[in-house]
């Protein structure tokens, strides 16, 4: 099996919904939901959820594609070089190279679901940069990023951070 759908550290999560290891990172919590152990490598799926003021900064990824489902609050997405807010049921496709970022500029946490194709990457960037948490409701104190960590991890699974617009 090649990096490009490496299998993921992360034990499967089965299908109880409720059920999957969070980590703390960048200001979410992602709980893998479904990884690549789930969905022969297929994809993963995460619940994010963002505390007010916090986000990705913009980044370009190798992955196949990802998708973004706002369930609960608001996000600025940015899209190649575009911003726009989206609430609950927005939709977001980002197709492979294409420059994106994501913050909760609201003062209320925001919560999405997270599509990654294929399964993997993603996944173990999240677990190698973030931290773990035993409750995904309770944020940890906001500290600054670990940017060494965060960039190390980023280029080993296909992510390379840009700077700010």
């Amino acid at each position: 099996m090649n990096a490009h759908n490496a299998p993921s550290p992360i034990p499967s999560s089965g299908l109880d919904p409720k059920t999957g290891t969070t980590v703390h990172l960048l200001g979410t919590l992602v709980t893998f939901k479904a990884t690549a152990l789930d969905t022969e490598g297929t994809f993963s799926l995460v619940e994010a959820t963002t505390a007010p003021g916090q986000g990705t900064p913009p980044h370009i990824q190798r992955d196949d594609a990802e998708a973004f489902y706002v369930l609960e609050g608001t996000f600025d997405f940015m899209v190649g070089g575009q911003t726009s807010r989206s609430g609950p049921g927005s939709f977001h496709y980002i197709p492979r190279g294409a420059p994106h970022g994501f913050a909760n500029n609201s003062d209320k946490p925001a919560r999405m679901l997270i599509i990654n194709l294929p399964g993997g990457l993603h996944e173990n960037f999240f677990v190698e940069a973030g931290d773990p948490v035993a409750d995904a409701t309770v944020f940890p104190p906001m500290s600054p990023p670990d940017i060494p960590r965060l960039i190390k991890a980023a280029s080993r699974y296909g992510i390379e951070m840009l700077p700010p617009a």
